[in-house]
C-alpha cells in the first residue's frame, strides 16, 4: 500500500510530497520527493517491535541544503572530485569546490536540494529529475530516475537510471543514515559491520583516493569478520585520524559490471536487527557520522557524532581523475542503471 501527503510548499510553489509505503507486515519506508530521499523505515525487531531505523527531520525545510544529506539521492557525481576539475574528450570542466579543496556530491545543490517529479506506479514510488547542460558545471542534459520499492520481506530496493544528450560522468547513491536501536537511541558505535571487501581506497588528508587500492589485512580497517564500529575507530591510524573516523570506500569483493554483489551486513545486538546490503556498484562508502553535531533537530532528538552510519554504495570517489577505477562515463544513446538493495531482519 502505498500512501501520499503534501508535507509542504516550497517557495516555487512546489508541494513536497511524503510517500509511505507499507507492505503486508506492517513495516513502511517514507520517501520525501525533495531529493528522492528516503525519510524513514519502520521494521521490527527480535520482540516485534517497529522502529525508524533511518535518520531525519522534524521539518521537511530542515531537508533543503543539509550538510548531512540525510538519506537522499546525491549526484551528478556522489562523493569527491579533486579540486572539482575532471577532463572528458580533451575538455577540461571545472566544478563548484564545496568540500575543503574539492567538490562534493554534486556542488552546493547537486540533484539532492531539488523537488524531483514523483508517481506511483504499481507498488512502485517513481522519482525523475531533469539536470540541464552545464548544471553544477557538468555537461550534457541529464534525465535521472530514482525507483522506490519495498516488498512483504522488508527487502528495499532502489534503482537508479540516467540518460544523457553528451558524454558525461555519473555517480548516484543514496545517503541514508542507520541506526538499528531506532533513531535517536544513542550512538552506532556499538553497531558490529561486515564488509565484503578485502581492499580499501586510503586516501590523502582531503579526502581524496591516492589510486591505490590497499589490502585491509593487519589494518582497523578490516571488517572482513564483524567488528564493532567503535572498537577501533580512536586508533591512531592515519586513516582514521585524518576522516575524524571512518569516511572511506572499499572496493567490493568479485564485482562485475551489472552484478549483484553482497557489499556489507550491519547488526546490532540488543534489537536484533540486521540490515544486508547488495549491489550493482563497485564500492561502498562507509561514513560513521563523523560530523553529525550541529545537525537540525531530528525526528526524535538532537543528532550528535556517529548518531548514524552511512553505507553509500557507489563508483569510487574521483574516478574521473583515476583511469585504472572502473569508469564513470555515461556515453549518449547509452543508459545508466545501478541498483542497491536494503535487507531488514531481526534475530
Amino acid at each position: 500500500m502505498i500512501e501520499q501527503q503534501v508535507w509542504g510548499m516550497n517557495d516555487k510553489g512546489e508541494p513536497i510530497i511524503l510517500y509511505t509505503i507499507t507492505n503486508s507486515r506492517g513495516e513502511w519506508v517514507k520517501v520525501l520527493n525533495l531529493g528522492a530521499t528516503i525519510a524513514g523505515i519502520g521494521v521490527f525487531d527480535k520482540n516485534g517491535k517497529i522502529d525508524d531505523v533511518v535518520l531525519g527531520y522534524k521539518d521537511w525545510k530542515d531537508y533543503f541544503c543539509d550538510g548531512a544529506a540525510f538519506g537522499k539521492s546525491v549526484g551528478r557525481y556522489a562523493n569527491r572530485i579533486c579540486k572539482g576539475r575532471f577532463t572528458l574528450d580533451g575538455v577540461q570542466y571545472r566544478l563548484a569546490v564545496n568540500n575543503g579543496p574539492n567538490h562534493l556530491h554534486g556542488g552546493p545543490m547537486g540533484f539532492q536540494n531539488h523537488v524531483w517529479e514523483s508517481s506511483v506506479e504499481g507498488e512502485v514510488v517513481v522519482m525523475e529529475y531533469v539536470s540541464s547542460d552545464g548544471e553544477e558545471g557538468y555537461p550534457g542534459n541529464m534525465t535521472v530516475q530514482a525507483r522506490f520499492n519495498w516488498d512483504d520481506d522488508a527487502n528495499l530496493k532502489i534503482d537508479y537510471y540516467a540518460t544523457c544528450d553528451k558524454k558525461t560522468i555519473v555517480n548516484l547513491t543514496n545517503h541514508v543514515y542507520f541506526n538499528l536501536k531506532g533513531d535517536g537511541n544513542g550512538d552506532i558505535l556499538d553497531h558490529s559491520l561486515k564488509l565484503y571487501c578485502n581492499k580499501f581506497l586510503p586516501t590523502d588528508s582531503t579526502a581524496i583516493p591516492t589510486g591505490e587500492l590497499q589490502s585491509v589485512k593487519g589494518t582497523p580497517m578490516d571488517f572482513m569478520q564483524p567488528h564493532a564500529i567503535g572498537e577501533r575507530i580512536s586508533e591512531s591510524f592515519q586513516q582514521l585520524i585524518w576522516g575524524k573516523g571512518y569516511d572511506h570506500c572499499w572496493a567490493i569483493d568479485n564485482w562485475a559490471n551489472g552484478k549483484l554483489c553482497k557489499a556489507a551486513e550491519l547488526f546490532e545486538t540488543t534489537t536484533g536487527r540486521k540490515v544486508s546490503v547488495t549491489t550493482t556498484q563497485p564500492g561502498i562508502q562507509i561514513y560513521t557520522g563523523n560530523w553529525l553535531d550541529g545537525a537540525p533537530e531530528g525526528k526524535r532528538s538532537t543528532y550528535s557524532d556517529r548518531s548514524g552510519v552511512a553505507m553509500e554504495c557507489q563508483s569510487f570517489p574521483d574516478t574521473p581523475n583515476k583511469p585504472d577505477f572502473p569508469s564513470c562515463v555515461l556515453e549518449p544513446g547509452s543508459t545508466y542503471q545501478q541498483h542497491i538493495i536494503y535487507s531488514f531482519t531481526a534475530e
